[in-house]
């Protein structure tokens, strides 16, 4: 005889209805589904994390950007948080120090490069959207599988602390970065470009001011240090896979050599005693072929994994996003998003991505053969001392390619 636990069915999963379901809160997810919000469309964004705090991610808000925060009437209120204001990117050799990257002569009203922890704009933008009804945020919520139904997405299976939910949604717009997990439950076809560096971040106690130099180079050292007020949040650039060889050769020589690129840091060293305080960037850069199927979008990382060379990712990323809004809003606010669009979106988008990568691996053949060779002191000499040259600069890295500017509409009033 069976009992009653074999015999009762299992509880259906609860399930939400949205016009567009966002898989992830990160900079391309959280700005869209603001925007979608204020053009008065039903959005639901998905995080699988409690909150947004993780370190190591990308802090840099460029000029285009804040451009686009002037154009929605935030950046007052945005540039009232903590941040620091980079006017000139410079890099520091052995003692010398070289003015390379000059954002002081764009037509934006933020002629600078801001350094913001990415948790506080993602907190940010979340406390905007936030002000519009049809806007939903649902933290710890993560996304697991998809819903299909005649060839067509149709929304996400999602694992809460409350148990299973499924997401009915006009379109889901996966959003949840490099290793995204909607892209693995799709057959879209990526490309890959190699990188011949990765990335290890770690933290160092700030124990003496330093110039306002972004980079560092010595001892075939190569060493990034941001500024977080009570620490440097500090990269410094390895051959890819070569992390045992590193560890293997122990953490003192690690310590001496990211002194020796940048001296200030030697006194708060000696506060990495382990390993466990160091993280791998493992960089990637890839591209999907196409970024679509019917009822699914793919943007931001999701789409195109930006090497960290240029700082530029999480500007494409919100860039991307932009775009988004401005082609889809109207389509989702009457269910009528078709694959046409999606497809004029990506023929709008990726242009400015396949210029941007190609950019970016030039950049990292670069930084490669400085971390492992005598830097061509006299080029950088030269470039430091060439206005114009800085300033082209300034505009390739400020304001990248494929500027978007906001066209979607406010159709509804903050409650």
């Amino acid at each position: 005889m069976s009992s009653e636990a074999e015999t009762t069915p299992a509880p259906s999963p609860r399930s939400w209805d949205t016009r567009c379901c966002v898989v992830g809160g990160g900079p391309a997810g959280m700005m869209l589904g603001y925007l979608l919000a204020r053009a008065g469309v039903e959005v639901t964004v998905l995080e699988k994390h409690a909150d947004f705090f993780r370190d190591f991610r990308g802090d840099t808000i460029h000029p285009a950007t804040t451009e686009v925060l002037a154009e929605l009437g935030l950046l007052d209120e945005f540039l009232r948080l903590p941040h620091t204001e980079v006017p000139e990117l410079r890099l520091g050799i052995d003692g010398r120090t070289f003015g390379l990257v000059d954002f002081r002569h764009l037509r934006t009203r933020c002629k600078f490069m801001a350094f913001m922890p990415q948790w506080d704009f993602l907190n940010f933008l979340a406390t905007q959207a936030k002000q519009y009804p049809s806007f939903r945020l649902e933290m710890s919520t993560e996304a697991t599988g998809l819903l299909r139904h005649g060839g067509q997405v149709t929304g996400v299976r999602a694992r809460t602390a409350q148990g299973d939910v499924e997401i009915r949604a006009d379109l889901t717009v996966a959003c949840d970065g490099r290793f995204s997990r909607i892209r693995q439950l799709t057959d879209l076809p990526v490309r890959e470009f190699a990188m011949p560096i990765d990335v290890l971040w770690f933290r160092v106690p700030r124990s003496e001011d330093a110039p306002p130099t972004l980079g560092y180079l010595g001892g075939g050292q190569i060493v990034i240090a941001i500024d977080r007020g009570d620490y440097w949040q500090c990269g410094t650039i390895i051959e890819k896979g070569t992390l045992t060889q590193v560890q293997a050769a122990g953490l003192a020589v690690f310590r001496d050599r990211v002194a020796h690129a940048a001296p200030f840091l030697a006194a708060g060293l000696a506060a990495l005693t382990g390993w466990d305080q160091v993280r791998l960037l493992s960089v990637r850069s890839n591209r999907l072929r196409r970024w679509y199927q019917p009822g699914l979008l793919c943007i931001g990382d999701a789409a195109h994994a930006m090497s960290p060379a240029g700082a530029a990712g999480v500007n494409y990323a919100i860039a991307d996003a932009v775009a988004t809004a401005n082609h889809l809003a109207a389509r989702l606010r009457t269910g009528t998003v078709v694959v046409a669009d999606l497809q004029r979106l990506q023929r709008r988008r990726e242009p400015a991505i396949r210029g941007a990568q190609a950019l970016q691996r030039r950049q990292t053949r670069q930084l490669a053969r400085l971390a492992q060779s005598n830097p061509p002191i006299q080029l950088l000499r030269l470039i430091s001392h060439t206005p114009p040259v800085k300033r082209l600069l300034g505009r390739i890295v400020g304001l990248g390619f494929g500027r978007e500017h906001i066209h979607s509409p406010n159709h509804t009033h903050h409650r």
